[in-house]
């Protein structure tokens, strides 16, 4: 506890000498603080050993929650990645900056290529992170911090990449959203060179920051490192699918995998040993850096961040984990898609302390520039706060948060809007216009609606949600004049007498003792013959 508070007060003590006593440039470096911040694509908050996973295994990201504060309540902007990504850099609800989508999904018209069938057409959306933002990146840039980005972007085509938001280097960030090529070199990246055959994707980019790090131990530094993993196409090593089955096998395997969801069907256990190999080998490029803080002796003066862009895919896409017990995942309204890994590491503050206060994605904005002793910039941040009086030990006023989702998700997530003020979340449905209202403090499973018996509190928020989503211009979805409910009805029955038998046999074989996904491993097994 000693060592905690002495910290704040070095902090706050810090910042007032550095702006009144105008030390000289090399003194001022030393006594900032470095920044690592480390997201996570496609992550669940029940994805790690510290979050109570029996079956992954994730001593490296564990070690940056138990050596900091873990919000319980942490969230992601949106149940999908770039609406997400915007939002940690601009600081602003994905309403507002107006990328309410992944950069690529379909819209309007269009979206009846798709085949499902839907009552709704999406609306537009923005295509690129707006290039009039000051984003963190440039107001750390600002302020004086060498800025560095690795990995995954999907925030804009060429002319709006990493470097034309702040960003000094860049080392593998471009318009795409998943490992073209796959997670084993020879990958497709006009960023990133491919290394030897098999050199393993997440490692690379850890190693690419690891060298950054060092290269500018003496420069107080910004450093983003943004997995590809463990967004599909799920891979991983022989090896470590071996070590995963195995324990999938000794936990004892469900005889069911799936249970039918609105659209599709939803992965209810942690037993894909593909899977949990990708999350072995992100955690193991998570530990490259960590042990290269500590070599350098930068662990004591580097804040290190830990999050997701949204949940875990529990449907659509790999149909990789499950989020239990929060519902559903990736693409959906419920906490499963949106409730995020969100750990912040700061010398000498949390050790492992749980907070409980609902906090989000545009959060880390103002929270940085806090604790690196820069001015906020709340014409930027609009809809952040600053998270360091939590880190004090000390509470923010309450706030409601703010989701809108206008879209179908490829994962069977609906078009929605969501508030959560308190304990209590609102979802909003653009199909019929109903809505749900949800006590997470008693129903974390978002199993009981109680909108029928609390009216005045569905009034009272959707009012404010509304209110803001009308404010900032939000676009919302419009009804497809040739639906047909019969035509949506054989395509659902289609999924429950096909998708899902088809999802349970692909689950034993990745569990078959004989399994081989072909091209030797993904390319992951190289030979020299």
């Amino acid at each position: 506890m000693k060592k905690k508070y002495s910290w704040l007060y070095f902090l706050a003590l810090g910042v007032f000498v550095l702006s009144s006593c105008h030390p000289k440039p090399e003194q001022e470096k030393k006594q900032k603080l470095n920044f690592l911040f480390i997201l996570a694509d496609d992550y669940g908050c029940h994805d790690l050993s510290v979050s109570g996973s029996q079956f992954y295994e994730t001593p490296n990201i564990d070690r940056i929650a138990t050596g900091g504060m873990i919000f319980t309540d942490g969230y992601a902007t949106c149940q999908v990645c770039s609406p997400s990504r915007a939002s940690i850099i601009s600081g602003k609800f994905p309403a507002r900056h107006g990328i309410t989508d992944w950069i690529g999904a379909a819209t309007g018209e269009n979206w009846r290529n798709a085949g499902r069938f839907n009552q709704l057409l999406p609306p537009e959306y923005e295509h690129q992170l707006a290039l009039d933002y000051t984003t963190l990146p440039e107001a750390m840039k600002e302020a004086g911090y060498k800025t560095f980005f690795a990995g995954k972007w999907h925030l804009g085509s060429k002319g709006s990449w990493p470097e034309d938001h702040g960003f000094d280097i860049n080392k593998g960030g471009w318009d795409v959203g998943s490992p073209k090529g796959g997670y084993f070199a020879p990958w497709e990246n006009p960023n990133l060179s491919s290394g030897p055959d098999g050199e393993n994707l997440s490692m690379r980019l850890a190693k690419e920051t690891a060298r950054f790090i060092r290269e500018n131990k003496d420069t107080a530094f910004f450093a983003y490192l943004s997995f590809y993993a463990v967004h599909g196409p799920i891979q991983t090593t022989q090896e470590k699918w071996a070590k995963y089955r195995e324990k999938a096998e000794e936990l004892g395997l469900a005889e069911t995998g799936y249970k039918m969801g609105h659209f599709l069907p939803i992965r209810q256990v942690q037993d894909n040993p593909v899977y949990a190999g990708l999350v072995e080998a992100m955690d193991d490029a998570v530990g490259e850096v960590l042990n290269a803080l500590d070599e350098l002796g930068l662990s004591e003066n580097t804040v290190v961040i830990f999050t997701s862009d949204n949940g875990g895919v529990a449907a659509g896409d790999s149909y990789s984990t499950s989020n239990l017990p929060l519902r559903a995942g990736k693409g959906y309204q419920f906490e499963g898609g949106i409730r995020e890994p969100y750990f912040i590491k700061v010398p000498g503050v949390g050790n492992g302390q749980k907070n409980n206060t609902p906090v989000t994605g545009t959060d880390f904005y103002p929270t940085i520039l806090e604790l690196a002793g820069v001015p906020l910039k709340p014409s930027e941040h609009n809809d952040g706060v600053s998270l360091v009086p939590l880190l004090k030990g000390e509470t923010i006023p309450e706030r409601p948060l703010i989701w809108h989702y206008p879209h179908y998700g490829n994962q069977g997530g609906e078009p929605s809007s969501i508030i959560r003020l308190g304990d209590w979340k609102l979802i909003h449905y653009y199909e019929d216009g109903h809505e749900e209202l949800y006590n997470l403090k008693n129903d974390l499973e978002e199993t009981t609606d109680l909108s029928t018996e609390n009216k005045e509190k569905v009034k009272e928020l959707s009012q404010k949600l509304f209110s803001y989503l009308d404010e900032v211009g939000a676009r919302y979805p419009e009804r497809d004049p040739e639906y047909d409910p019969q035509k949506e009805k054989e395509y659902l029955q289609k999924v429950v007498n096909e998708r899902w038998p088809r999802l349970e046999k692909q689950r034993l074989e990745f569990l078959s003792e004989d399994y081989e996904p072909g091209n030797n491993w993904w390319g992951s097994m190289v030979t020299n013959d």
